[in-house]
């Protein structure tokens, strides 16, 4: 029998394959296109299953020699070959457990989510499917396919392809809604403006990582020699970055390196400074949402950390500060990120806050070292997201609005959509004894013990980093239980979307069933008493064969996870007096906007998209930011400048030059040549007259010598006499 790691390639293709399918022979089918990426994602996820069970029968083993293969050479380069081929070691057999797995369940909600009903002119109630149908699951297809390659890949070229078309497929399903059928009723004009605007926001801006991203790989290939995962952490080829003169301001080039490769992650992972696109991305269909927040996209940016993760110790370790900057850039962006959360209306926004949030945790555990919580909590993160995001996906599909304050009181007419989203919210808010208490409750562990109870001495970097996201733990639990009471408790607020609301079909509700058991239960992976998944991706990684540090469970752990629970049981009550209590009633503001400042600022994302973002209006339209008006003007008068004074000049000295040449043209053709023409005809004429005295008769030549003699005879005579 095959071992299962030497099918790890098959695992990507077969959504790859898939993809082919649908866009070469199946398109004008979409029940058969669904199957196709359903059965296609079903083989992967087999696969990948028997691979997981597989690397952790190796156990510790696996990260002192991780499953590896190369045998695609890609092309040689020097003394280098580039080649493709698979890497799994512990973190990625979990991912390759994790996506495929939350991947089918999106698969299989999209079945019926795709499908749109609408009332006709006669008053007929019509359900059909979307027309593009096909067209999205070929898209989602492909999203997987290179999700599940980038987890495999050997080497970081092949990662960075991955991750490209990644980027393309998220431009493309983003933007699905961006032109409407003559047939299409299940979207407006304003959307169509909207998802257009989100897909060309949403690939600008992770354009700009990408080149980051793209700049860190080739100096590290430049600086080590080698893109292959198993070689650039060599410990010469590290040493390699410390010779020749620093790049940059003093920067030495690991520092530097791993600064330009955590760019890409900043804009994929949606961090500050360029968080802006993600919310928007909410523009479109929900299981899009659910992919792009908990399967693929930003779990894409976490993942490069977390493979380039080597290289952040190593430059740590040689008096470099590039973890610190991923420490506190993920720590401010999680509560920054919460507290605009607080003040979205849109139910996919809220949640799309709280993924940028819950990002910054994972790499906030990443900057302090804490790589098993980081690891863990991008894990469950992914299973109790995608649970939100499709439970809030059948409340909009429902009730046809995704407007919270044209909700209420939708637990009785949504039962099961309802307990689900509980569920997954009290995960998200850290609750036990769900999947999000174990994994953020450890990265607060982790935290407390490196800053305030640090062994040396409290440190005060890492004390700031706990408070931050104790802070962000705090307002996770506040709008997520503003979430909850408005949505589904109180009074309807909208009588037609109650009216409306009904619970999903079984395509949308069983996948909804099996995340809510996965987040009830994998938590416990990882808990204390258990602690499999520190036993397992805890024994390190490609680059790091040692171990992580491990604290076994004690009074601090007790006492920080109590800590924990109160924080978040805080938010929740706050949420209860503020929205439960006293539920909000139809055509009242939000109690929060009371505090018109902090409202504004909420609310209005603090102005980023005007400064330097691109603001989408509700009715579709959009407008640049100040800091891209301001490029776009400078580029203006760049191009007026260049046209009229560099042209100019250029047009100038062109002018002048072509009025030398014709001045010295005359001059040539009138006195040079006119001098040389002269003597030319002198001569000429000279030897002309010369000519007619060459006769060649021998008589002319014997009168003209006695001529001649006789004259010099005359004249030697004449000096005589005188």
């Amino acid at each position: 029998m095959i071992p299962f790691d030497q099918l790890t390639l098959l695992i990507p293709a077969m959504p790859l394959l898939a993809f082919t399918i649908i866009v070469l022979f199946t398109r004008s089918n979409n029940r058969v296109s669904a199957m196709v990426a359903i059965f296609s994602i079903v083989i992967s996820l087999a696969l990948s299953l028997g691979l997981f069970l597989e690397a952790l029968a190796a156990g510790p083993e696996l990260a002192q020699h991780p499953y590896y293969g190369a045998p695609i050479e890609w092309f040689p380069f020097g003394n280098a070959k580039l080649n493709f081929g698979w890497l799994i070691d512990p973190i990625g057999s979990v991912m390759l457990f994790m996506v495929p797995t939350v991947c089918l369940m999106i698969f299989i909600y999209s079945v019926a989510y795709m499908r749109h009903s609408h009332t006709d002119k006669d008053g007929h109630h019509i359900t059909e499917d979307d027309p593009r149908y096909a067209r999205f699951f070929a898209y989602i297809s492909l999203f997987t396919s290179m999700m599940l390659l980038l987890v495999v890949s050997s080497s970081l070229l092949q990662f960075f392809i991955a991750w490209e078309v990644m980027g393309f497929c998220s431009y493309a399903l983003i933007g699905f809604w961006s032109f409407r059928g003559l047939k299409e009723h299940h979207i407006d004009d304003a959307q169509v403006g909207r998802a257009r605007a989100a897909s060309i926001k949403a690939f600008l801006t992770t354009r700009v990582g990408d080149i980051l991203l793209m700049s860190g790989i080739i100096f590290l290939f430049i600086t080590v020699g080698t893109l292959d995962f198993t070689q650039m952490f060599n410990p010469d080829g590290l040493n390699n970055m410390l010779a020749g003169d620093p790049p940059i301001g003093g920067l030495q080039w690991p520092t530097l390196i791993a600064l330009l490769i955590f760019g890409g992650t900043i804009a994929k992972s949606a961090q500050f400074p360029l968080h802006i696109w993600l919310p928007d991305a909410m523009e479109g269909p929900t299981p899009v949402s659910a992919l792009i927040h908990a399967a693929t996209m930003v779990s894409a940016g976490i993942f490069l950390v977390i493979r380039m993760f080597p290289l952040f110790v190593f430059d740590s370790q040689t008096g470099g500060n590039s973890m610190q900057v991923v420490a506190i850039i993920g720590a401010f962006t999680a509560i920054f990120a919460a507290t605009m959360g607080l003040a979205q209306n849109d139910i996919k926004r809220v949640l799309a806050y709280s993924t940028v949030s819950q990002l910054g945790y994972m790499l906030a555990a990443l900057g302090i070292g804490a790589f098993v919580a980081g690891s863990f909590h991008l894990i469950t993160h992914a299973f109790f997201k995608a649970l939100l995001f499709l439970a809030a996906g059948a409340v909009l599909h429902a009730t046809g609005t995704n407007d919270m304050f044209k909700m209420g009181g939708l637990w009785r007419k949504m039962p099961i959509t309802f307990i689900t989203f509980m569920i997954g919210a009290f995960s998200l808010m850290g609750f036990f004894p769900f999947a999000g208490f174990w994994s953020k409750d450890e990265i607060l562990l982790e935290s407390l013990r490196g800053g305030f109870l640090h062994e040396g001495g409290p440190d005060r970097f890492v004390s700031i980093v706990y408070i931050l996201l104790a802070v962000a733990a705090f307002l996770t639990a506040l709008y997520t239980g503003r979430q909850i009471f408005l949505t589904f408790f109180g009074k309807p607020r909208d009588e037609h979307a109650y009216e409306h609301a009904h619970e999903s079909p079984a395509a949308m509700w069983i996948p909804l069933a099996i995340l809510a058991t996965f987040t009830t239960f994998i938590g416990l992976w990882n808990a204390p008493f258990i602690a499999q998944f520190t036993r397992y991706v805890g024994e390190g990684l490609v680059g790091l064969p040692t171990p992580f540090e491990h604290h076994e469970f004690d009074a601090t752990a007790f006492y920080a996870a109590l800590a924990s629970i109160g924080i978040a049981l805080a938010g929740f009550i706050t949420a209860y007096i503020i929205y439960g209590f006293r539920p909000v009633g139809a055509g009242q503001r939000d109690p929060l906007a009371r505090l018109p400042l902090v409202w504004s600022m909420f609310s209005n994302k603090y102005w980023l998209d005007e400064l330097y973002g691109y603001k989408i209006n509700l009715d579709g339209t959009a407008r640049a930011g100040l800091l891209i008006r301001f490029v776009g003007a400078l580029s203006t008068a760049s191009y007026w400048f260049d046209r009229n004074v560099v042209d100019g000049l250029v047009n100038l000295a062109g002018w002048l030059g072509r009025m030398l040449a014709r001045l010295n043209g005359w001059l040539d053709k009138n006195i040079v040549d006119g001098l040389v023409n002269t003597t030319g005809s002198v001569t000429g004429e000279i030897a002309g007259w010369w000519r007619t005295m060459q006769t060649g008769n021998v008589q002319n030549y014997a009168l003209l010598a006695a001529a001649g003699a006789m004259a010099f005879a005359i004249l030697f005579l004449l000096r005589s006499f005188t």
